[in-house]
């Protein structure tokens, strides 16, 4: 059975395994032992801190299979976008030129660096197995995170974002990386994510131009990778655009990837999901509906997937198997959206 549950320091092997093998881009999920380490040890504090409003938190998840413990993917939530340091993003505008004397009306795409993203909460850290991409156990590392923001509202902020990985090629080259950051940073697309990883996004951030740059002045490919997906994130963009979250606003400074919004009351699987009290066990679960399925504990915080016979508004009857991943017994209390 595979758990979603907070990682733990005794993790840090298989979460590095995990991060060497994200595509480039995901600089949440660095290929560094310390960064990582650090990662793992912010998330423990702040799954243990009192919290009455969102600050400077992070929640760290893994997803566990319980009969091996090997690890299948992982996934994370920032409480407050850019509370140590800004979060930049580059905004899409449109510039009007016009002349009444020459009877020209010009509309110019164009692209402002800026930070208006700050104070969002932001999903991030996302890898699952690639074995694992068409099923609902992607869903459980993508959505598990939004049964815990359901649970546990006071954490987060008002509305969240998620910067999905754009377009880059086998050997990590970006073509809008090469047509914008390459100019002012002139290091290359897989070296620059790799940096960003290691450190800080900001400091190379705070290289890229101030004034607006205008779309058409870009090179083809430049322009066609504005928004795109990279393949391997798209089962995430495809699982949040069904949860409600938007795009066309915003895209990543670095490969142009598209940037998604949502308010945090809107997300279907926090606006949607609905809690049951756990009746006696049952074994058999029939042919029902496959649910997520997590409590809303901390520390102890435990999701799963499960096909369930359960009508809402009724008390839910889990497997033993299923109620001891969760941690819960008779008379608890879970939390269910369909899948």
């Amino acid at each position: 059975m595979l758990v979603m549950r907070p990682a733990r320091a005794s993790d840090l092997p298989h979460v590095q395994r995990l991060a060497a093998d994200s595509p480039v881009g995901v600089t949440s999920l660095p290929d560094d032992t310390e960064r990582l380490r650090e990662k793992i040890r912010l998330s423990e504090a702040s799954f243990a801190a009192e919290v009455s409003f969102n600050g400077e938190e992070s929640y760290f998840f893994v997803l566990e299979d319980t009969q091996t413990g090997r690890l299948a993917g992982c996934s994370a939530i920032i409480a407050t976008a850019g509370f140590s340091e800004p979060f930049y993003s580059f905004r899409n505008e449109t510039f009007i030129h016009a002349s009444r004397e020459l009877k020209i009306h010009n509309k110019t795409h164009v692209l402002s660096l800026c930070h208006d993203l700050t104070g969002n909460s932001v999903l991030s850290s996302f890898y699952v197995e690639r074995d694992l991409l068409d099923t609902p156990y992607a869903e459980l590392n993508s959505r598990g995170r939004l049964l815990f923001m359901a649970g546990h509202p006071e954490r987060f902020a008002d509305s969240v974002v998620v910067e999905i990985v754009g377009m880059s090629d086998e050997q990590g080259d970006s073509p809008f990386w090469n047509a914008v950051g390459r100019h002012f940073f002139d290091v290359s697309y897989a070296e620059a994510e790799r940096i960003s990883g290691a450190k800080s996004r900001t400091f190379l951030a705070e290289l890229m131009p101030i004034y607006p740059i205008y779309v058409p002045l870009l090179s083809d490919a430049a322009q066609e990778a504005m928004g795109q997906v990279h393949p391997r994130a798209q089962i995430t963009f495809d699982v949040l655009t069904r949860e409600g979250f938007e795009t066309d606003n915003y895209i990543d400074i670095f490969d142009g990837g598209p940037t998604l919004h949502a308010r945090t009351s809107a997300i279907r699987s926090i606006a949607s999901s609905q809690v049951a009290r756990v009746d006696s066990p049952r074994e058999t679960v029939g042919s029902g509906q496959v649910y997520l399925i997590s409590n809303d504990r901390l520390q102890d915080y435990r999701a799963v997937v499960q096909t369930l016979d359960w009508a809402p508004g009724q008390p839910v009857a889990l497997p033993q198997s299923v109620a001891e991943a969760l941690c819960v017994s008779v008379g608890d209390t879970v939390r269910l959206i369909a899948v």
